[in-house]
């Protein structure tokens, strides 16, 4: 069996920045197996897998699988995955807005596509979470020190560092300045001495108000013991967290706020992630989280008959 792939680069619309996600439609026929094998050969960030089992309109199933392991839930794959749809003929996107539906492990997501003569340009997907906020953090030297960074670095005045989980936990560290979170190196001694490992957070988003660049509000990271000391993954999935910790400051105001979040640098395949939040005072936030993507190669891949596995 032969299939289509397409790897694209999301959360922008430069080729070779953002992040890499390979597509494969039409996957119907493969088992949970076969895509694993598919993702470890790829070997990009992230390989999401669609099929239209009942053959719907505007409903497709997706499957996410990293080199190592089954994805539960991440950002980017979505984008991508919405993205290749049109690319690939699958879907056909009228000028305007066009709605999907995804159907994950986690439950079926609203997508919108914006198109342009035929082709997507923008794709926003929906999620309802229910955010639990922890003050319980380790102290400034601690996170310091785990960190990198100068404890003069980390802003009080502000905001101030939170544990927050929308089904993952974050452990989310706010600085003054873009540099300290581009210099920032994660020191795994420090951290098993602190409190940190306590707070059951495996990575910190270290994010700074301020940017170099006009497109984005807040530059974010995520370091931490399962990252390498050179990686600098997408923060995609971590948007749910940022955008419940923002609403856990009493000087955002009720209402629709929108604000975006770049990775990365200019040399460092950066990436910007635009968010929507209706903040409501409640225990559920809506959001609203979309971004740009461009096709950057194409191929086929020859699956073995399950046979000859």
């Amino acid at each position: 069996m032969t299939l289509n792939y397409y790897i694209t680069n999301v959360f922008t619309d430069q080729p070779f920045a953002g992040d890499q996600v390979a597509v494969i439609p039409f996957a119907e026929q493969l088992d949970n197996h076969q895509m694993r094998l598919i993702a470890k050969e790829i070997n990009v960030d992230i390989t999401v897998f669609i099929s239209n089992p009942d053959n719907q309109a505007s409903t497709r199933t997706l499957k996410m699988f990293s080199p190592l392991a089954e994805i539960e839930f991440a950002g980017h794959p979505i984008i991508a995955a919405a993205y290749t749809l049109g690319l690939c003929g699958d879907i056909i996107f009228k000028d305007g807005i066009t709605s999907l539906s995804f159907i994950r492990n986690i439950g079926e997501i609203d997508i919108n596509v914006s198109a342009n003569n035929g082709t997507p340009t923008f794709v926003q997907f929906s999620r309802k979470v229910s955010p639990v906020i922890d003050r319980f953090t380790p102290l400034d030297l601690e996170l310091s020190q785990l960190l990198s960074i100068g404890t003069d670095d980390i802003d009080h005045k502000k905001y101030s560092t939170r544990l927050v989980s929308c089904g993952f936990p974050y452990l989310i560290v706010p600085v003054w300045k873009y540099d300290a979170v581009r210099n920032a190196s994660f020191n795994f001694n420090a951290w098993s001495q602190s409190a940190a490992p306590q707070t059951a957070a495996q990575e910190i988003l270290l994010f700074s108000p301020k940017t170099p660049f006009k497109d984005a509000d807040f530059n974010a990271r995520l370091l931490g013991p399962n990252i390498g000391s050179h990686d600098d993954p997408s923060v995609g999935a971590a948007m749910s967290a940022f955008a419940s910790y923002l609403c856990s400051f009493d000087f955002t105001q009720e209402g629709t706020h929108t604000f975006a979040v770049d990775r990365g640098d200019a040399n460092h395949r950066r990436s910007v992630i635009d968010v929507e939040m209706d903040y409501k005072a409640e225990s559920t936030l809506n959001l609203r989280i979309g971004g740009k993507a461009v096709l950057v190669a194409e191929g086929q891949i020859s699956i073995p008959s399950k046979n000859n596995e």
